[in-house]
């Protein structure tokens, strides 16, 4: 119930500064978790980025304000965070599908996105598969790319650049460094994460320390890993997206563990008879009793 009072009191935070400038840091302070997990643990659970959250929030209070007829529409870019009126009225139209000047109208129809509230489900009838393992330093080689953090796009885009790198030869020319067959499985880092990008990279263990001409180098330091399996399919990839979206809006909002800075993994695995098995890696640390304290000591003041 902790992970709920600090959620319910982000979103509090987030609803009475909406006509201010939002601080994410703060906002992720009062949750009890980094800027960047909470943004991501946040669309995994909404399936809606922070940021899509908060204009759907101010558009619908700005509407309301409109349709009462209280403020001038000249006055709503500032008081709503728009650099001009001709932005605020391109975001109002794109969400309400009318001009605002239109909104005061009667019969008009207006979209309203309602404050988030949180809540815990009991459902019980998907168990979910995960083991603590420490893992030494290790070193990976292979190609890497840039991926928009935000909402559904490392969904579209990391799918893609595994469609790339298999059509222009990529992926064979890192089964060939690395000493693998023709069908070998390799791996995929998630890294460098900057809030909104990250880099992903294919690759592979790096063969005795030698980089392989033409490919990237990184490395793994020692950690801690949370690990996640897919369970067996013919497609080892089917069950990716929706694990990685399990994993941060049900493992982690409850258990005792919270995520830790370094780089994140996906391993694929042949187990014979056309069968495959992917493994999420995420870097963690277990949270102390003192830690969990400090926590909900810190909640309850920001309620005060």
């Amino acid at each position: 119930m902790d992970w709920l009072n600090r959620m319910h009191l982000a979103m509090e935070y987030i609803e009475t500064h909406l006509t201010e400038t939002i601080d994410y840091d703060q906002v992720a302070k009062i949750a009890c978790c980094s800027t960047y997990h909470f943004q991501r643990m946040f669309s995994f659970i909404t399936d809606v980025p922070l940021s899509e959250y908060i204009r759907r929030r101010r558009l619908t209070l700005a509407a309301f304000e409109l349709q009462r007829g209280s403020v001038k529409v000249i006055d709503m870019d500032l008081k709503y965070g728009y650099e001009s009126p001709e932005a605020f009225s391109r975001a109002f139209k794109k969400m309400h599908g009318i001009m605002p000047v239109s909104a005061r109208n009667k019969g008009v129809s207006l979209k309203a996105y309602p404050r988030l509230s949180f809540h815990i489900s009991i459902k019980g009838d998907v168990e979910m598969d995960y083991r603590i393992e420490d893992k030494q330093a290790f070193e990976m080689f292979g190609v890497s790319t840039t991926i928009q953090a935000n909402g559904d796009h490392p969904f579209i885009e990391v799918p893609a650049f595994w469609s790339k790198c298999i059509s222009d030869g990529t992926v064979a020319r890192i089964r060939d460094a690395a000493g693998l067959g023709e069908n070998g499985q390799i791996h995929a880092v998630l890294y460098n994460h900057q809030g909104h990008v990250f880099s992903y990279m294919i690759g592979y263990f790096m063969p005795q320390s030698v980089l392989p001409e033409g490919f990237e180098q990184l490395s793994i330091p020692q950690q801690t890993f949370a690990i996640f399996p897919t369970g067996l399919y013919p497609d080892g990839q089917s069950k990716i997206q929706e694990l990685w979206k399990r994993i941060w809006a049900e493992w982690f909002p409850t258990c005792s563990y919270e995520p830790a800075s370094g780089p994140e993994l996906e391993m694929t695995y042949s187990r014979g008879n056309n069968m495959y098995e992917m493994e999420v890696w995420i870097p963690v640390t277990k949270k102390l009793n003192n830690e969990l304290t400090n926590q909900a000591t810190h909640c309850l003041n920001y309620e005060k």
